[in-house]
C-alpha cells in the first residue's frame, strides 16, 4: 500500500517517529504528512533523509557511467513506470512547513563510500533509472560494459563516492527538542 494509506495496527497506536529514506520524492507528500499527523504521538518527529544517487554524483567515473546508461536508454533519467524523471517542484522543507511537522532542522553527515564494480552494478539493478527491465535483451551487454568501465576507473582512481547524507528532522512546533 502507499504510505499515505497506512492505518494503525491497533486502536490507540501512536508512533513516536516516522522515517522516510530516499523515497519521499515518489510519494504524494501532503497526503503522507497528513497521515503521519494522524498516527503519531503529540511529541513525535518525522525524519526525511537521503544522499542523492550515483546518477547525480559529480565524479569522472559516475559521469562516464551515466553516459553509458544514456547510450542505452537515451538522455533522460528514467523513473519507475512513469517514463522520465522530473525533479520535485517543491523542496521537502516547503512541504514540511505547511504540515503539522513545521519545526524543521537539517543535519548533514559526510559519507565516503568505496565501491567495487560488482557493488555498483548491484546498486544499479535496484534503481529506477537503470533497473534491468529498462534494458530488455541488452541488459547483460550493458552490465558487461559497465563492469569494464568500473574496473578501469577502480584501477586508476578508485570508485570513491563522497556524499552527504542529509536528515530533515521535523517536529510539531513547541515540541521537545
Amino acid at each position: 500500500m502507499g504510505a499515505e494509506d497506512f492505518t494503525p495496527p491497533f486502536d490507540g497506536y501512536r508512533a513516536d517517529l516516522v522515517t522516510c529514506a530516499r523515497a519521499f520524492h515518489w510519494m504524494p507528500r501532503p497526503a503522507v504528512l497528513s497521515m503521519a499527523d494522524r498516527v503519531t504521538a503529540p511529541g513525535a518527529s518525522m525524519a526525511i533523509m537521503g544522499d542523492g544517487s550515483l546518477w547525480t554524483h559529480p565524479t569522472q567515473w559516475t559521469t562516464e557511467l551515466k553516459r553509458l546508461i544514456q547510450s542505452y536508454l537515451g538522455p533522460e533519467r528514467r523513473a519507475g513506470t512513469a517514463g522520465a524523471y522530473t525533479e520535485p517542484v517543491r523542496r521537502y522543507e516547503d512541504d514540511l512547513a505547511e504540515s503539522a511537522f513545521s519545526d524543521v532542522t537539517e543535519h548533514r553527515f559526510p559519507v565516503r563510500r568505496r565501491w567495487t564494480p560488482a557493488a555498483v552494478v548491484g546498486y544499479l539493478r535496484s534503481t529506477s533509472f537503470a533497473r534491468p527491465a529498462l534494458f530488455g535483451d541488452l541488459h547483460a551487454r550493458f552490465e558487461q560494459e559497465a563492469h569494464l568501465l568500473l574496473e578501469e576507473h577502480g584501477r586508476s582512481e578508485g570508485l570513491i563516492e563522497d556524499a552527504v547524507f542529509t536528515v530533515l528532522l521535523a517536529r510539531r512546533p513547541g515540541g521537545d527538542r
